[in-house]
């Protein structure tokens, strides 16, 4: 699945192509206000509204602009996230679930409000968004839910009947949320932004961090950067100094896309936290179709039955929506964080000029905007109603949830212990068949090999560069994974997603 066209790739990065020429890195050390590192769309937002004030701006993007996370996204903008509202009114009070809802549903209008003064093609429809159940026994969740979404300001109701082809028990409505193209938002947004003066610089990837006045930010290739202000907006942070990566979950996430007949199309934004998630949206297609989205079965990067789990989830699609005609396939990576609220905000307790947005917990692109006007106060010397909902430095939520903290401490823990004990050698490189990786233990170190379709195997170190976990292969999409904190490499170990900033030692064997 490394293809990014055709059956195998995300739809929106294949009719919103990266386009050529790329944003080319700094030649030379810069001298800005504000570096941005991360070109998604936590960067690009932060990024628009700095320039914007009036500030002299560098994006700095390890890759293509919009084409990681935020280009594999199902794209929904809306402030009902599953059953997110009944768990903070418990957690945070029921002030912390209204500044939730507040935030994220200023932050749809918000982008509303950009797309119509920029005149953005997007694919902008206006949508309900519901969360269903089709067992009975979920009913009492949903009425829950629907109430507490109710009380912290939300449009919310609860329905049994929605535009599924299929019955359900019973479903969260909340009107007034949207779906969009994320890729033709967020291209759009870099355009505007290089009009007003930004700067953006592809395949530059951050590799250090000195901070101070200024902060002073380095590349792989050497060069420096320095700026008044840094943002961290790379999914996951690159940089470990408030241990946030303890606060942190990676998952995964498959998507599997395909047309159906127009008048059959759901027109709603739909999820179930049922059967590992099930998500359903559909999109602007033509010719008298639109396009059905569904994601789900969430798994820990390192898996090694992602193909089964296509299998389930192309069956579930097919089962549930008549008529449907694959096209595309993708997977795409999230973080919860361990209470369940992003985090967003200073990046440690002692910062002055550096800033974090990371644990979005699968709901980036709400998360993604907001924070881009959070941070842009913050910036400025300015704090906004919700920024101590999202302040990273909180340490009374974690205490509260102390019990997804030390469930995911524990499962780093194994990993940590366990990848360092004496294990079987795994297969010989040799009985490695063609497509497939695995992990082989030999002279006391471990080796990760691969055989690609043409036969020639290619060594690399087992061990992750980020905090040195042994990485696992996924065969559906072709790269090594860790399953500690989800960074992820190409056969060769070359990076594909951080917070690695090093590749896989290459090995001969």
């Amino acid at each position: 699945m490394n293809a990014e066209t055709g059956i195998n790739g995300s739809y929106w990065l294949e009719t919103a192509p990266p386009g050529e020429p790329s944003a080319p890195p700094p030649s030379r050390d810069l001298s800005v206000d504000v570096a941005v590192v991360g070109g998604g769309i936590a960067g690009l937002s932060t990024a628009w509204e700095l320039v914007r004030q009036g500030r002299e701006v560098a994006v700095l993007e390890a890759g293509r602009l919009a084409a990681g996370v935020t280009a594999r996204t199902t794209a929904k903008l809306t402030a009902l996230h599953t059953l997110v509202y009944d768990h903070l009114r418990r957690t945070r009070g029921p002030e912390g679930a209204r500044l939730y809802a507040h935030s994220q549903s200023a932050a749809i209008r918000h982008a509303a409000e950009i797309v119509e003064e920029l005149d953005i093609d997007c694919e902008w429809e206006e949508a309900a968004a519901f969360t269903y159940a089709e067992d009975p026994g979920g009913v009492a969740k949903l009425r829950a839910e629907a109430q507490a979404a109710r009380e912290a300001g939300l449009p919310a109701d609860f329905v049994t009947e929605t535009d599924l082809p299929f019955p359900v028990a019973g479903a969260v409505r909340v009107t007034g949320q949207a779906q969009f193209h994320p890729r033709k938002y967020l291209l759009a947004l870099a355009d505007d932004l290089r009009r007003r003066g930004g700067a953006v610089y592809e395949d530059t990837r951050i590799v250090g961090l000195s901070e101070g006045e200024p902060c002073v930010l380095s590349t792989d290739a050497g060069v420096s950067v320095r700026a008044r202000e840094v943002v961290v907006a790379t999914h996951y942070p690159l940089f470990d100094r408030a241990l946030l990566f303890t606060r942190l979950s990676p998952r995964r996430e498959l998507v599997v896309a395909g047309t159906v007949d127009e008048a059959l199309a759901p027109r709603g934004m739909y999820i179930t936290p049922e059967r590992a998630t099930r998500s359903v949206r559909s999109a602007p297609y033509g010719d008298g179709k639109r396009l059905l989205i569904v994601t789900g079965e969430h798994f820990t990067p390192g898996a090694t039955d992602v193909e089964e789990r296509f299998a389930r989830l192309s069956a579930w699609a097919e089962d549930h929506f008549p008529g449907l005609t694959p096209t595309h396939r993708w997977a795409t990576q999230d973080n919860d964080s361990t209470d369940s609220v992003p985090l967003v905000g200073p990046l440690h307790a002692r910062s002055r000029h550096t800033y974090v947005a990371t644990g979005f917990g699968g709901w980036g692109l709400s998360g993604g905007i907001m924070a881009g006007g959070l941070l842009s106060d913050l910036v400025r010397g300015r704090e906004c109603e919700w920024s101590g909902l999202y302040d990273p430095r909180r340490l009374a939520s974690v205490v509260r949830e102390g019990g997804s903290f030390l469930k995911h401490q524990a499962h780093v823990a194994r990993h940590f212990v366990g990848d360092r004990l004496p294990v079987p050698t795994g297969p010989a490189p040799q009985d490695i068949p063609r497509g497939e990786g695995a992990v082989v233990r030999t002279g006391g170190r471990q080796y990760a090999v691969h055989r690609d379709e043409n036969g020639r195997l290619h060594a690399v170190s087992a061990r992750c560069t980020h905090l040195g976990c042994i990485v696992a292969f996924n065969r559906a999409e072709q790269a090594w994974e860790c399953p500690c904190h989800g960074s992820r490499f190409a056969p060769d170990g070359q990076i594909l997603q951080g917070p690695a900033v090093r590749p896989l030692e290459r090995r001969d064997i």
